[in-house]
């Protein structure tokens, strides 16, 4: 089918860290062989992704000489000129390095922090080099397994520091940037800081420039949680705050599992899809997932077109749902409001409230109104079950 053919207007892009894990875990050696940036920019290409990002070290590793890394540079932009792909976001890697075990920003050792200030600074000019216009902070190691070592309100002064010297940076270099915070509760730390999307929209509103900074919610992050992720989308939509969004699907309570889009929970990446293109997000979808272990190089092909068909299918669910005129009719009656109400809402009045508690509500005729719910859902159910 022609209209689940990923193209260019779709926005779907892949990490290199996606594409590229070559199946290690904690408790096995990889079952893949490793392939260059450029190699994974071609085998995006093959499949019809429209960007590649990357952190700092999967395009360059941490300790290239400089000449290695024009190497490297020289060849992904090689790649990138060859198959079209672009480069819509970057981020730095503070989490994989011994230097960065007891945080980067957060670190109670400020040769630490300074030196995760360091190579953010480069990693930033990295992806402005590239064309980046998001660039992403996931706290990965930004946390405490026990809170005898760290003060909280000193790692939140910490990070908001580190937070404002980035935004004064980009804003004297001139990059037009937008910076995105990403939330998780915990792993690979006991307990992250800032753990879920709303911490992170609250602390964006105490920084020098909150305009310039938004989230980039991951599906698995807060399903690790136990949270609905699509109210935390529509929180940060609502707030103006969607700059990014990391898709992906996970079992909650687990570790962060990072499967194929939609492989696990199809009716909540349902409803997830059908918001997005409700309100017609503009910005990238990008797929931070991983291909199973069991998988080789096709297999990692599959699992990309994976990711990419099955958002497409959801927005022809989310197409078909609203323009379902027996779910349309329902939600109509759901939703029915004769006007007589509307003199109590809005703007704050004195009258407003007198006319307010002075009104005659029929408490139990109204609490006894069936609001058929359950026929709304399995309706929605047979939709995406394909039998409507």
């Amino acid at each position: 089918m022609n209209n689940l053919v990923p193209r260019p207007e779709h926005q779907f892009t892949f990490g290199l860290w996606t594409v590229g894990s070559t199946g290690r875990d904690p408790f096995g050696a990889p079952t893949r062989e490793p392939k260059s940036p450029a190699e994974l920019v071609h085998l995006l290409a093959d499949v019809g992704a429209y960007g590649v990002n990357f952190h700092d070290n999967d395009l360059i590793p941490i300790d290239a000489t400089a000449a290695e890394a024009e190497a490297i540079k020289k060849d992904f932009r090689k790649a990138l000129a060859e198959t079209g792909l672009t480069v819509p976001m970057a981020t730095t890697n503070l989490f994989y390095d011994p230097v960065f075990k007891d945080g980067a920003f957060t670190s109670n050792d400020p040769k630490v922090r300074a030196y995760a200030m360091q190579k953010t600074l480069r990693a930033i000019d990295l992806g402005v080099e590239f064309g980046a216009g998001v660039y992403v902070f996931w706290g990965g190691r930004e946390g405490t397994e026990s809170d005898s070592s760290k003060n909280p309100v000193e790692a939140i002064k910490r990070n908001r520091e580190a937070m404002n010297f980035f935004c004064e940076y980009a804003l004297d270099q001139g990059y037009n940037l937008r910076f995105a915070l990403e939330a998780k509760p915990n792993e690979p730390r006991g307990d992250l800081y800032n753990p879920t999307t709303g911490h992170m929209l609250a602390f964006i509103e105490t920084l020098d420039h909150p305009d310039m900074v938004g989230v980039n919610p991951e599906v698995a992050h807060e399903h690790m949680a136990g949270i609905n992720f699509m109210h935390g989308v529509a929180q940060a939509w609502e707030a103006g705050k969607l700059f990014h969004i990391d898709l992906n699907d996970q079992y909650p309570g687990r570790y962060d599992q990072d499967f194929r889009f939609g492989s696990r929970d199809i009716k909540a990446a349902f409803y997830l899809v059908k918001f997005l293109e409700d309100v017609g997000y503009t910005g990238m979808r990008h797929f931070d997932a991983h291909a199973y272990r069991t998988e080789d190089d096709a297999g990692v092909k599959d699992f990309a077109l994976g990711c990419m068909r099955t958002y497409l299918i959801l927005k022809e669910k989310a197409d078909q749902f609203n323009q379902d005129p027996e779910i349309q009719s329902l939600l109509d009656e759901i939703n029915a409001d004769d006007g007589s109400m509307t003199p109590y809402f809005g703007a704050y009045s004195s009258g407003k409230a007198k006319a307010l508690k002075e009104a005659h509500f029929d408490r139990n005729a109204m609490g006894a109104r069936g609001l058929q719910y359950e026929r709304l859902d399995q309706l929605t159910i047979e939709l995406l079950l394909g039998v409507r």
